[in-house]
């Protein structure tokens, strides 16, 4: 056979025949096909749950905030539609304003003192009753015996509202009636009960706000110590360490994060509903004797709605905020560490 026969031979073997070009994909097709269409309907999925919480969120928490920031700059009443844009003369006024730097001064104090107790006696609490008990047979560490009855008891006041719990402690500290003046000695007991005596009003406000508190973290602590592997505390059980020791070197480092978040909240509450609502309800004035009880979130009422100067109000909730703000951040920063403890 001659090559050119078997060249035409070649060319009609249909099983090696040339095969077609596939059409070219339209842009459609291709995206799906490419990893950024799986992002893309990730996102999507997430956003379509997303979008409306985001917007309750920004109608009814973001939108207030920037009302206050707006009617801070007004001298608003309140009560009526009409209003004149006055710049800085809300905050202006503050500055001399008495009564609202010894409302700044008490928040301060509450909110340095009452998270350091709270958290303090609710990190012991926690402790004993976790990994503070004998050790019992099988058992390198234990909590103490009826542990669970003491996180009932303990966080009962959590089931009454701060109005209850303020109310019945308005009745102890009542002098001649309550449990208070009876039980304390002559010189933790002045005429006319610690309510009425600028030296013992802000301490009462503290000790109802600490009770309040207390069995809340006592019980959140106790989660927290309660995920620490126990074969840890056996560790240093076995090289000696007493309990003082297996807090601080441990337990106080492994839930670092839990009591920084803690901490944060309850300067929150000491800083805005809890304080308002104790001092509201015990006190004199509300706020007194002589302003040693007085917080920001009371003159803010007060002034706000009391004397129609809701514009003047609006600038001590912008201040309110920041102090709040730089707390939280000073709390958050302070108790920030580099190196994560992971178990």
């Amino acid at each position: 056979m001659t090559d050119g026969g078997r060249a035409a031979t070649k060319v009609g073997d249909p099983g090696k025949s040339a095969e077609k070009p596939s059409p070219p994909r339209s842009r459609k097709e291709s995206f799906r096909s490419s990893p950024r269409y799986r992002t893309f309907v990730k996102y999507r999925f997430v956003t379509g749950f997303l979008i409306i919480p985001f917007g309750l969120y920004a109608v009814f928490v973001i939108s207030p905030f920037v009302q206050t920031f707006y009617y801070s700059f007004t001298d608003w009443t309140g009560f009526s539609s009409d209003f004149n844009m006055v710049g800085f003369e809300n905050y202006s006024r503050l500055l001399d304003d008495e009564t609202f730097w010894a409302a700044v001064r008490n928040n301060l104090v509450l909110a340095l003192a009452v998270p350091f107790v709270t958290l303090s006696l609710g990190l012991f609490f926690a402790f004993m009753l976790t990994v503070g008990g004998r050790h019992k047979r099988g058992e390198a560490v234990s909590g103490v015996r009826g542990a669970k009855t003491y996180k009932i008891v303990y966080f009962f006041p959590q089931a009454l509202s701060i109005a209850v719990i303020a109310a019945l402690w308005g009745y102890i500290f009542k002098p001649d009636v309550g449990l208070l003046d009876p039980v304390l000695p002559g010189a933790l007991s002045p005429n006319g009960g610690w309510l009425a005596d600028s030296s013992f009003a802000l301490w009462a406000v503290m000790i109802v706000m600490c009770w309040a508190m207390v069995g809340f973290f006592v019980v959140l602590f106790s989660a927290a110590i309660g995920q620490i592997p126990k074969e840890i505390y056996e560790s240093a059980l076995l090289d000696g360490a007493s309990r003082a020791v297996t807090f601080f070197r441990i337990t106080l480092p492994l839930i670092r994060d839990t009591v920084q978040t803690g901490w944060v909240y309850m300067g929150i509450m000491a800083l805005g509903a809890e304080s308002f609502a104790v001092v509201n309800i015990i006190t004199q004035g509300p706020g007194g004797p002589e302003d040693s009880t007085m917080v920001l979130g009371v003159y803010l009422w007060q002034t706000g709605f009391a004397q129609a100067q809701a514009g003047r109000g609006a600038a001590m909730g912008v201040a309110l905020f920041i102090l709040t703000m730089i707390l939280a951040i000073a709390a958050l920063s302070v108790g920030r560490r580099r190196d994560r403890i992971e178990y």
